[in-house]
């Protein structure tokens, strides 16, 4: 705090030797001349005289307490700034050494050597296999189709001994008779004396027609090769007599 503003927050009495001139005047004036009043006027006067310079040093002292609390706050805040500077240098040498590292890194030569290791070894090794070629490769070639033929040789022999396949089929056939007076028994026997390459027939049963009249159902097997439904159909329509029509009721392949 400034000079000036000491003396223009304070009250000063410019004025004092006249007022206290005038003050006792009037004790002398209300009292008569009495030196005890004097007396008392005077130790007052000194009293307050006194009490001013007591409360000046009060101000004087508050003042320097605050100035002495601020000074140690700017010291704790120059402490922390200077700490804070410190963190800040420490962060920025890591990242300028991880951006080295990284320049290091993409300018390393390394793969770039390494493929070219492989390259040159993958040629060394063609070039081997072609001085190879070079001295036996008719050697290499007559071997090559010796076990060829072999191989085909036992693949054929091994395909011929196995049995070849018979394609056959299951046929059901409806023979039917001219009439219900129609010898069934004599029309199955008929029927079953039909023998060729490849048959083999199997159950048979009566089915009833209608008005008494039954048709014969028989079933066989045959060899597709070898016997057909139009051979079967021809061969047991000859047995007139017995025999009014031949029909297909079931095919199937086996």
């Amino acid at each position: 705090m400034s000079g000036l503003q000491c003396l223009g927050e304070d009250n000063i009495w410019f004025e004092k030797p006249r007022y206290d001139e005038a003050e006792r005047r009037f004790y002398e004036g209300a009292n008569g001349p009495s030196t005890h009043s004097h007396h008392q006027v005077k130790s007052a006067l000194q009293g307050r005289g006194r009490s001013r310079p007591q409360k000046r040093q009060h101000r004087n002292s508050s003042s320097a307490s605050g100035d002495q609390e601020l000074v140690s706050r700017m010291k704790s805040l120059e402490l922390e700034n200077q700490g804070l500077h410190k963190v800040v240098e420490d962060l920025r040498a890591a990242l300028f050494k991880l951006e080295n590292r990284v320049r290091v890194l993409e300018r390393s030569p390394a793969i770039p050597c390494a493929k070219a290791v492989t390259v040159q070894s993958v040629k060394v090794e063609e070039d081997d296999d072609d001085e190879m070629d070079l001295f036996g490769s008719d050697e290499e070639d007559e071997e090559a189709e010796r076990l060829k033929e072999e191989r085909i040789a036992a693949y054929a022999a091994k395909k011929s001994k196995k049995p070849a396949l018979i394609a056959k089929s299951s046929i059901l056939l409806d023979v039917k008779p001219w009439d219900d007076e129609t010898d069934m028994s004599k029309l199955e026997e008929c029927v079953r004396s039909v023998v060729a390459d490849g048959l083999l027939w199997g159950q048979s049963k009566l089915v009833p027609v209608g008005y008494g009249i039954k048709k014969l159902q028989i079933g066989c097997v045959v060899e597709d090769d070898k016997v057909g439904t139009d051979l079967l159909e021809e061969e047991i329509t000859k047995f007139e007599d017995y025999v009014q029509s031949v029909d297909v009721a079931a095919f199937n392949k086996i």
